[in-house]
């Protein structure tokens, strides 16, 4: 007897299943608020030198406010004001003749005396707070692949311990370890702590993120995995949009970083309603755990005859531990040979994807729009993505999805690449739709990841390939300081990696109507029972005493 034949009889997807899936709803909502956040809290503001020494007092007598910029700052091509130099003396002569030959034969030095931000769209960012402009501008983007290189270490250890420990209570350390280093942040007194804050937070937030899916795909049958799947990943575009919104009424960072951390306070609460896995109790040997839950599932959904008929003796016939006391590690990804193509492909697939997307979605900026209403864009582009998900996921199945998805997004970007920039509106439909190809693939990953891996390392997989997507999501910020060496260099990358991605996905198996693999050996048998239950095995159920609802369906 397998799981999916318990729990087609104690409801599949009933109000028990609903209720996971709304309690957990709001924890995953925040998640964007944190992974995107570098979008706002790092925006670097109109800015110039600032052109004389306060401590000398003003050498410019009665001039104005814009005379003292011409005899002060050289001018760009663009008409603009220099953002990083200025005159190493004033060009009183500018006044007389503006021309920029006569600015461009001055001798010009960095900025002296700092910078001058214009404060009309952020009041305080993290680049104006510790001057990341110019030849600190590096730094500044760092402080994403900082952010998300935590990210990277907490999913491989938050993957590993939610596989041994259990789901629940890593939740619940992921819950506090990014309230505690996310309110840290905020007061933050250098750069340095900044930093080392913000990447204690997706330390912890990444528990969130990989464990939460987890938890309530391991819930549902076969059936709805898909509509939990798709529609669970709408509380991130959901959340997605309302950012724009949020860091449109708070312009200062601490305020606005204090402003997306507080609700997580919140998840510690709710969390005392999660349930734990009953699969990964199963999986472990845990019965008479797993049978309590099982019995509040069943009394949830009304199938109380099933809940009388469920006793550990009978749980304890279905465990699916590989052996006692039997710890599995990363190591048991790429012991054999079918897992092991699973892990490399999966690998090169989750870098591609996380790479692609935020690649994207940090260049909110890079389109000439108002940065609120590209995110907002951004952000809801990404609804009607996974209706078509959906649709598209039940019609042509898993592996055909994301492959093609990860494919029509590198299209995307390679169509920008020889579109000219005056072309605005142009590109910019091309991006968003980009965006949304992006996300659709995303939105596959996690349900497809879930499916491809058997319970007993199920999260040491997620936590592996999330690892593995944060090098693609760190690398992002960075790629993108490669425009200075060529403007189109970084979308050029991101298409490459793309476009390769998709051709990597045709080699994974169809996980389309199959049962959720238990154990290693599940993955390395030759599955040719695809669709449903051999006959010998309806036999074998007929005779057991749980047998009231079995929908024949399940596989």
């Amino acid at each position: 007897m397998k799981f999916e034949n318990i729990l087609a009889d104690i409801g599949g997807f009933g109000r028990f299943q609903i209720f996971i899936f709304v309690i957990l709803c709001f924890p995953r909502m925040t998640l964007p608020w944190h992974f995107l956040l570098h979008n706002f809290i790092s925006a670097v503001p109109t800015h110039h030198c600032a052109i004389s020494d306060p401590d000398n007092g003003d050498i410019f007598g009665n001039l104005t406010a814009h005379q003292k910029l011409v005899v002060s700052i050289p001018m760009e091509l663009s008409g603009t004001f220099s953002t990083c130099k200025m005159f190493s003396e004033p060009q009183f002569q500018l006044l007389s003749n503006s021309s920029m030959e006569a600015g461009n034969a001055a001798a010009t030095v960095e900025c002296q005396y700092g910078w001058v931000y214009d404060t009309s769209i952020f009041s305080s960012t993290v680049a104006t707070e510790w001057d990341m402009v110019c030849n600190k501008k590096g730094l500044n983007q760092a402080s994403a692949t900082f952010f998300f290189i935590g990210v990277m270490i907490g999913a491989i250890v938050f993957g590993g311990l939610s596989d041994k420990l259990g789901r629940k209570p890593m939740l619940l350390a992921s819950f506090t370890v990014s309230i505690v280093f996310g309110l840290a942040a905020t007061f933050s007194v250098s750069y340095v702590m900044f930093a080392i804050m913000r990447s204690l937070t997706g330390f912890g937030l990444t528990g969130i993120s990989i464990i939460s899916i987890c938890l309530t795909i391991e819930w549902v049958d076969i059936e709805h995995r898909t509509f939990i799947g798709v529609f669970g990943s709408m509380v991130w575009s959901t959340g997605n949009m309302m950012l724009a919104l949020i860091a449109y009424l708070i312009r200062d960072w601490r305020w606005l970083l204090l402003t997306v951390t507080s609700p997580l306070v919140i998840c510690c609460i709710v969390w005392w309603w999660i349930p734990e896995s009953a699969r990964w109790l199963l999986a472990n040997g845990k019965v008479h755990e797993a049978h309590t839950y099982l019995s509040k599932c069943a009394k949830m959904n009304n199938r109380k005859d099933a809940s009388s008929k469920i006793t550990p003796e009978m749980l304890s016939r279905i465990v699916t531990v590989e052996g006692k006391n039997k710890n599995y590690t990363y190591l048991d990804l790429v012991r054999t040979p079918k897992m092991r193509r699973l892990a490399i492909c999966t690998g090169i697939i989750w870098f591609g994807v996380a790479h692609t997307y935020y690649g994207i979605s940090l260049n909110i900026t890079g389109f000439g729009l108002n940065m609120y209403l590209t995110q907002f864009i951004y952000g809801a582009i990404e609804l009607p993505a996974k209706l078509l998900v959906y649709y598209m996921l039940n019609r042509i199945g898993r592996r055909q999805s994301q492959a093609w998805s990860l494919l029509l997004t590198g299209v995307c970007l390679g169509i920008n690449l020889f579109l000219p920039s005056s072309m605005v509106l142009v590109r910019s439909v091309i991006a968003i739709l980009g965006k949304g190809l992006s996300e659709a693939s995303f939105t596959i990953l996690y349900l497809y990841t879930a499916e491809l891996y058997p319970t007993v390392v199920r999260q040491n997989g997620i936590g592996y390939n999330s690892f593995v997507a944060r090098l693609g999501v760190s690398a992002a910020p960075l790629i993108m300081l490669l425009e200075d060496i060529w403007k189109l260099l970084p979308q050029t990358i991101f298409c490459s990696v793309a476009i390769l991605a998709g051709f990597t996905a045709f080699f994974l198996p169809e996980t389309q109507n199959l049962r959720l693999p238990e154990t290693i050996e599940d993955v390395e048998q030759t599955r040719k029972r695809t669709n449903a239950i051999s006959a010998q095995e309806r036999t074998d159920i007929s005779l057991k005493p749980l047998n009231c609802d079995l929908k024949e369906n399940v596989s």
